[in-house]
């Protein structure tokens, strides 16, 4: 992998350099350099939210990253690295939808 497939990734979910570090466990020479051949979480997680991206969309996918889902906030367990868990919130949302409910106000 390179540092474009890392890039790629984290314009899809709209992560901050520093999330894209956590959720890689690299560091940014790693990233720079495009020394990523070792880490299969980036071909994982890209081959994981390519459809979801051109389904729902980029502003969506990142929006749902950020929004609190059956399982908690995606990008916490992508920040985990907790991928299973997170593979089964993009099955739930392709399963539901985005769905965004409106919290109850006092």
């Amino acid at each position: 992998m390179s540092s474009t497939a890392a890039q790629l990734l984290a314009e899809r979910l709209g992560l901050a350099d520093d999330e894209l570090l956590e959720v890689l466990g690299a560091d940014p020479l790693e990233v720079l350099g495009g020394e990523l051949e070792h880490k299969p979480q980036l071909a994982l997680l890209l081959a994981l939210t390519e459809e979801p991206a051109a389904r729902v969309g980029l502003p969506a996918l990142q929006r749902w990253l950020r929004t609190s889902g059956p399982a908690g906030r995606p990008v916490e367990l992508l920040l985990r690295r907790d991928f299973a868990a997170f593979e089964d919130a993009l099955e739930t949302l392709a399963d539901r939808g985005f769905v965004v409910r409106r919290a109850d106000r006092p």
